[in-house]
């Protein structure tokens, strides 16, 4: 079969893909977001993973928001998000309502290819349920599928998509051939042909829950070593000197990922009756590191003399990362409910993230330049537009520098992470 695919989801993950698809096969980038597409057709990417000189070398790409376009591919690859709810269980709709969707315009013989994080089984439980019901057809004799997880890095320019080996599976032997080979023709670093859907279902799960418990390990010995009076840093820099030492940082967990992924192994996990204490552990431990570092602030305020309510206070930074404007989960937001629970005002700057996108998820309204003599400056993203910043002048007379990344100069700050 040649080939023709429909992307569905043109976020962080699939808009990369389509444009790398779209150098060597018909492809279409689909997205239920009208201002998506436009802004794409239009050559602008607002999640800057693509330039505009790479959108331009995808010759055999084009976008619509028109379900009915999708009716002329034969390959779906579905990367819509996978998050949690407020209850932090996986929550499935934007998964469910692709599916159904594909279902409408699925014929025989084509192939659906699920990127989206899910718990192990939820292709063949969930998604192909829905398919068969919409399309009338008959899994694994009318139509196939696929699970290849998604590897993006967002904001990273070394670690790209085709930089990235590649798990892939198929619902059968034949299929799990080709879609390995469909996903070779633009991977360089190669690919992993897993044994079946679950396994590499498995593999992505387990890929973020692994460092979440790493980085809940340093961020509870951030706690403990806070306690004694010891620098986390210079202990995690000594004890690095041993070849086989792990290097993790402590801090907030947030992102698409590993602050989300370990819900849905532990939802899966508990369907079948064993309740995980390692991995339900660490979540509950980097799910506070937010309301640590608030506590600290104030505390480090009292001690210097500082009124709480009304403190002037700075957050550099609300994306999940540095040097990115995804906002997606961030846990820096918890340490600006806490203080603003205290009664502090505070300010959040960030140039990279999209402030009506911010105002909208969080109701946060970002300021677009800096003031003067806070009482407090709390560093949570290392941009690197706040690596060399005037602190000096931005803080107020015994104020506070809280450096939860652990970039900065020790001598300048009050406190680090």
């Amino acid at each position: 079969m040649n080939p023709s695919i429909g992307i569905i989801g043109l976020g962080y993950v699939g808009f990369p893909l389509a444009v790398e698809f779209g150098k060597l096969y018909p492809t279409l980038g689909f997205d239920i977001d009208v201002s998506r597409i436009a802004e794409l057709q239009s050559g602008v990417d607002r999640t800057q993973e693509v330039s505009p000189a790479q959108l331009a070398e995808s010759k055999n790409l084009r976008f619509s928001s028109q379900v009915a376009d999708l009716a002329s591919c034969n390959t779906f690859i579905v990367t819509v998000p996978t998050p949690i709810d407020h209850f932090k269980k996986p929550d499935l709709s934007p998964l469910l309502k692709a599916s159904e969707m594909i279902g409408k315009v699925l014929k025989k013989g084509d192939v659906v290819i699920y990127e989206s994080t899910v718990y192990p089984g939820c292709t063949e439980e969930d998604c192909v349920p829905v398919l068969e019901k919409h399309s009338g057809l008959v899994f694994n004799q009318d139509f196939f599928c696929g699970y290849s997880p998604e590897r993006i890095n967002p904001g990273d320019k070394v670690n790209t998509l085709t930089k990235i080996k590649k798990v892939t599976s198929g619902s059968t032997p034949e299929i799990a051939e080709w879609v390995d080979q469909l996903y070779k023709s633009i991977i360089v670093a190669g690919t992993h042909k897993a044994s079946s859907l679950k396994v590499a279902e498995a593999s992505k799960a387990i890929e973020n829950a692994q460092r979440d418990v790493n980085i809940s390990f340093v961020n509870e010995l951030s706690l403990i070593f806070d306690r004694m009076g010891i620098d986390t840093t210079e202990v995690l820099e000594a004890a690095g000197t041993k070849w086989n030492f792990l290097n993790f940082k402590p801090g907030l967990v947030g992102g698409h990922c590993i602050g989300v992924d370990p819900y849905y192994l532990l939802h899966k996990s508990e369907s079948l009756g064993y309740y995980p204490q390692v991995i339900l552990s660490g979540r509950r431990v980097n799910d506070n590191m937010g309301i640590f570092v608030a506590n600290k602030l104030v505390k480090l305020l009292i001690q210097k003399g500082k009124k709480i309510g009304g403190a002037k206070t700075l957050m550099l930074g609300i994306t999940f990362k540095e040097n990115c404007p995804d906002i997606r989960n961030s846990r820096v937001v918890d340490i600006y409910k806490e203080l603003t629970d205290f009664g502090m005002d505070v300010d959040v700057y960030d140039p990279w993230a999209n402030s009506k996108e911010v105002e909208h998820e969080h109701g946060i309204t970002l300021i677009s330049e800096l003031g003067k003599a806070y009482d407090a400056i709390v560093l949570t993203v290392a941009h690197r537009e706040f690596l060399d910043l005037a602190y000096g002048d931005l803080k107020a007379k015994d104020g506070v520098l809280f450096d939860i990344k652990s970039v900065l100069e020790k001598s300048i700050v009050d406190a680090r992470l």
